[in-house]
């Protein structure tokens, strides 16, 4: 008889919540092994036995063919007589142990997974007992983060526990041959949860929303992680009329279609961006757009348009009965968070939705939609929410102590960390609203309590105004403050497993800098635990302070009035004449003297804010109702013209590389005083940058620093930006990279504030 083998197994990372158990009670079968696996605390352990060759396998396979969903971070495996089962006993899957954080580290959320083929088919199958059921999901797709109250991950330890599984499903739940074997969010009609529309249940709902769309209502459906705002794509009236009642009069709204097919009616598709739209993640892609298939209002002022596919079977059967592109976007009312609770998105959305399509599946955690866009091959993270959060990013110098780092103030995320796991928060918005503050605040109870990281340090941004700097100071725990661009700078550093100094490009609209004033333009030479400033662009005012940020033109009359003096003359009048008589006289003489008296006009090295200058410039922008809308109509404009660079000068002050943008606002201006064209003006201001940039770096380079040269800050969120700064830096022999798993954005600093504080505490 051949000897047997045996071996406990362990295995740690998101392992729970994508059928990793099923997946291991198939893989033990098929060996011929017997033993058993569970769930505990954040990760899946078991034993097995049978013959040596078996097990052998079943351990270099755990790893190999795990689940699509899984991310298996590490195996242990400890082998030994003690663990033997007894010989043709079978394999089962035990009842999980709820015993808190594993000592192996923190435990992992699973994120949310969008609806799998085979789950499509069923759902449009009239022979199938799920035939247009919408919560219809399996081992392999459906709501894991949004539905879970705590782990290990099991159906009594979610949202689902309020629906007893009916005798059919009971059935396939214990079936081991079955695509449901220990599916938890399992459900059917049955069974499981409903859709209402008023007093109407189940399809009749679902008649009333379609018909409510069709007559260019808006409906407020209830999604995986919270409320969305749907209507008709394609009529211009109901998009108006949504724009009027949420208070979004400019910011593009996202656009869900059917399938990649009608997504190319729509946009442009390259093989990198088909593959966004159809990964698990179902992101919104931006998108260039195409032809005239859209109402104008879905996305004013920009060629790009974000596009996604059905996340869930809802959103097929809405898509299948309405034959039309729908504007989803999120269920709240401008800088709110996103309606999650079915009593608050009546009060929040009353005034804007004409009906409610809910069910009575709770959500408990807030989820927006995720939002990505490709340049070339490589695909870069907007906005980390759904279907990407909340799984680790990777620490490549631990954090030894449990830390949290509380993010900025703008498109805000914190972080939790602990050993070389960065747990990053779904995107929350911005802090300045109570409501927003207030899900942060809940958010992150819910993580520590989810993950098992306790925290004893908190790192936070330098900004005192910040009410995420302001949360991190009442904590009772020792502070880490984090420079804001050198957060920017060290979440892609980290990302990259970077421990070694780089050269940082950090260009942004404004963060605060370590000598008290407002940076945005820099250039730094640092590592994960410090940096030192070598260059940075020429400081203008900010008129009115955040009235600057509101009205471009303000900055534009900033840099024309009180560029920092390096030397190059002042544009000339006859050059700024027809951009100051557009103007109101009496606003530009208020401007004025604030600008020479210095009332209420910081100064700022602001990358972001001379995009806005030149957007106000050149006529795009001089007013605008949300973040970036200037600088997104000047890359718009600048699209793929080609053009040659403007003027440009750069000096050294107190040792430092600075950009002096005076000669290339004269030029700029000289050229559309000759006739110039916006776009061929708006390419050659990107191209500038993009020279400037290189210059820069190369003469820090010649200094002595890194050739490493990472990217990061909101202006790198610009496609055109973006790669003519690639280019020009690689044409040099440089190493560039860039953020993709987390914005380059405010959305990644909590992460990069979280790698700072690791690699400082490691030094301690």
């Amino acid at each position: 008889m051949q000897e047997r083998s045996a071996l406990r197994f362990e295995v740690f990372g998101t392992v729970q919540g994508v059928g990793f158990r099923p997946f291991v009670h198939r893989l033990a079968t098929g060996l011929g092994l017997d033993g058993w696996a569970a769930n505990t605390g954040g990760h899946v352990h078991g034993e097995v036995a049978g013959s040596a060759y078996g097990v052998q396998e079943f351990t270099s396979r755990l790893r190999s063919d795990a689940p699509a969903l899984a991310e298996v971070r590490q195996v242990r495996v400890t082998a030994g007589r003690g663990y033997l089962p007894l010989p043709a006993s079978g394999f089962v899957i035990r009842h999980s142990a709820a015993d808190g954080a594993s000592p192996e580290g923190p435990r992992e959320i699973p994120p949310d997974a969008a609806i799998c083929t085979a789950c499509l088919s069923e759902l449009l199958d009239p022979a199938d007992r799920r035939f247009r059921y919408p919560f219809i999901n399996c081992t392999d797709c459906g709501p894991r983060a949004t539905v879970i109250d705590d782990l290990p991950y099991d159906r009594i330890r979610t949202t689902m526990r309020r629906f007893p599984l009916c005798a059919q499903c009971a059935a396939e739940y214990g079936d081991p041959t079955d695509r449901r074997f220990h599916a938890e969010p399992l459900a059917c009609s049955a069974c499981g949860p409903q859709l209402s529309w008023g007093e109407s249940r189940g399809e009749a709902a679902l008649r009333a929303a379609v018909k409510a769309v069709e007559s260019g209502g808006i409906v407020a459906v209830k999604g995986l992680g919270g409320y969305q705002l749907v209507c008709d794509a394609t009529d211009q009236a109901a998009v108006r009329t949504l724009r009027e009642r949420k208070h979004r009069p400019a910011k593009p709204f996202a656009v869900m279609v059917q399938d990649l097919n009608a997504a190319g009616e729509l946009a442009r598709l390259s093989r990198t961006e088909r593959a966004a739209l159809s990964s698990a993640a179902r992101p919104v892609v931006l998108l260039a757009a195409r032809g005239p298939g859209l109402a104008p209002a879905v996305h004013p002022g920009t060629g790009r348009i974000g596009l996604f596919l059905p996340t869930t079977g809802l959103h097929h059967l809405l898509l299948r009965e309405l034959a039309r592109p729908l504007v989803v976007t999120s269920g709240n009312l401008a800088d709110e968070p996103i309606a999650t609770d079915d009593a608050d998105a009546v009060r929040a959305l009353a005034a804007v939705a004409d009906g409610f399509l809910a069910h009575d599946r709770p959500i408990r955690a807030r989820y927006d939609d995720s939002v990505v866009q490709a340049v070339g091959r490589s695909v870069f993270t907007v906005r980390r929410a759904r279907g990407l959060a909340p799984t680790p990013l990777p620490l490549k110098v631990a954090a030894r102590t449990p830390l949290v780092a509380a993010g900025a103030q703008l498109k805000h995320t914190f972080t939790l960390a602990d050993g070389h796991g960065a747990h990053v928060s779904p995107h929350g918005g911005d802090l300045a609203d109570a409501a927003t503050m207030d899900a942060f605040t809940h958010a992150y109870d819910d993580f520590v309590r989810l993950t098992g990281i306790r925290p004893s340090v908190v790192a936070h941004d330098l900004h005192p105004g910040y009410l995420s700097t302001q949360w991190a100071r009442a904590r009772p725990l020792p502070r880490i403050p984090v420079q804001h661009h050198h957060a920017h700078l060290a979440a892609c550093a980290a990302e990259h497993g970077l421990r070694t100094p780089f050269v940082g490009v950090a260009y942004d609209g404004l963060g605060f800098g370590d000598d008290g004033t407002l940076w945005g333009g820099e250039i730094l030479v640092a590592d994960l635990t410090g940096y030192r400033r070598v260059g940075r662009f020429a400081t203008a005012p900010l008129p009115g302070g955040e009235a600057a940020v509101r009205h471009p033109y303000r900055m534009a009359l900033g840099y024309l009035k009180g560029l920092e003096r390096l030397g190059s003359p002042h544009p000339y009048p006859w050059l700024t004449k027809q951009f100051i008589d557009r103007l109101d006289p009496g606003e530009t003489a208020v401007v004025h003297a604030m600008i020479a008296r210095g009332i209420n006009s910081p100064r700022a090295s602001s990358a972001g804010r001379l995009f806005d200058a030149v957007a106000s410039l050149l006529g795009l922008a001089d007013s605008v109702s949300h973040e970036g809308e200037a600088a997104v109509a000047l890359e718009d404009a600048a699209g793929t013209v080609q053009a040659l660079p403007l003027a440009h000068r750069l000096v050294r002050v107190d040792g430092v590389l600075v950009y002096d943008p005076g000669p290339t606002l004269m030029d700029l201006l000289d050229r559309q005083r000759d006739g110039g064209r916006v776009p061929a003006l708006a390419a050659a201001f990107h191209l500038t940058l993009a020279v400037v940039t290189a210059e820069l770096v190369a003469r820090v380079v010649d200094d002595g620093a890194p050739r490493t040269v990472c990217l990061a800050g909101g202006c790198f969120l610009n496609r055109r930006l973006l790669i003519e700064v690639m280019r020009g830096l690689r044409a040099r022999g440089l190493r560039v990279l860039v953020s993709r798993a987390v914005p380059v954005g405010d959305g990644g600093i909590s992460y990069g504030q979280a790698a700072v504080a690791a690699a400082r505490l490691a030094k301690e």
